[in-house]
């Protein structure tokens, strides 16, 4: 059962579409949980949704891309960590169509989104850079990645920091929609948030260390690159929870959340990388990376600067209702998408 190389593409599919699935209701469910437990423990919905939020919807994603590796599949590991990522970021864009009263990046304007955003870039670049590096190990660990780690927690850090003592504010207009708490006396306890929480993470990471398997079987049967399989299949159903999780925030008006759910769990998303490296035995994993993967990385640090400059523009209305900078990463996304399918 649990060796891929056995299984028909019919089962491969069948595992792959179960594991979405699963990804996908366990997902939506975790954020009404983790929009109460920032509430509940005060720490604001920027914060827990860059670590939390973030971190939990991401899981599926994590556990993927580990498995992947440790089984010496790097290019899978890789373009899944790289091409979620980018279809967030075009995730983000879809949820700004749902918003109609603004634009999205207007309305949820805050500091520690923009710092969120800031780490993204940070971290991206490390990795786009890791490549041109001497291939230089330690126990088979590149330096880039303990280096990954060590940004993204002070990065954080520096997050929290901008929302307990912001330096400065955006300014606040009619459709600014600010980060209330709901009345703490209405919301379960913090132990019962904390039990669901933790219950609906560990069936995340179940669901994401079969996902592996199943590409791995999808990839021998149709023949796809690993990185197509990666960036297409399963970066997007391990995506999932941020789709349905941003439109949800948006609806329930939890705006600060939605938008840092998904930039926070990218920043979380480039760990993949890191983890990644950790678990592939072979030598750094940066180094395995080809042109396609490489290509992803520019793609998706260039939708996270177009992002940035329209949370600092703020622009209320762009073409169609929307920001500008979403029809740009709209664009950028399918038009990276169509070039990586030409090339097979």
């Amino acid at each position: 059962m649990f060796n891929p190389d056995s299984w028909t593409l019919f089962q491969g599919l069948a595992v792959f579409s179960l594991c979405a699935l699963v990804i996908g209701v366990a997902g939506t469910r975790i954020t009404r949980v983790a929009d109460q437990l920032a509430d509940r423990t005060g720490l604001g919905e920027a914060t827990v949704g860059a670590v939390l939020l973030g971190g939990a919807t991401s899981l599926g994603g994590s556990v993927m891309s580990v498995t992947a590796a440790w089984n010496g599949n790097a290019d899978l590991a890789v373009s899944n960590a790289l091409g979620g990522i980018a279809v967030q970021t075009f995730f983000l864009a879809v949820a700004d169509m749902v918003y109609r009263r603004a634009n999205l990046e207007h309305a949820a304007a805050s500091v520690p989104n923009m710092m969120q955003n800031a780490l993204l870039i940070f971290l991206l670049g490390l990795i786009l850079m890791a490549p041109l590096l001497p291939d230089f190990t330690l126990l088979s660990i590149h330096p880039v990645t303990p280096l990954l780690f060590c940004v993204y927690v002070y990065g954080i850090h520096l997050v929290h920091k901008s929302h307990n003592k912001p330096m400065w504010a955006p300014t606040k207009t009619s459709e600014t929609r600010k980060d209330i708490s709901a009345d703490v006396g209405t919301l379960p306890s913090l132990a019962r948030l904390s039990t669901e929480f933790f219950a609906l993470f560990v069936v995340l990471g179940i669901a994401g260390f079969m996902l592996e398997p199943s590409a791995t079987a999808i990839i021998s049967e149709t023949g796809l690159t690993q990185t197509i399989v990666g960036v297409m299949l399963t970066a997007i159903s391990t995506s999932i929870p941020e789709l349905v999780t941003s439109v949800a925030a948006v609806r329930r008006g939890a705006l600060t959340l939605a938008v840092g759910g998904i930039i926070g769990g990218n920043a979380f998303d480039t760990l993949f990388t890191a983890a990644s490296d950790i678990a592939y035995r072979d030598g750094s994993i940066y180094h395995t990376m080809d042109d396609s993967t490489l290509f992803w990385v520019c793609l998706t640090l260039l939708m996270s600067a177009v992002l940035m400059m329209g949370l600092i523009r703020r622009e209320r209305e762009g073409p169609g209702r929307i920001g500008l900078e979403s029809v740009i990463n709209i664009v950028l996304y399918i038009g990276g998408a169509m070039l990586l399918l030409n090339n097979m």
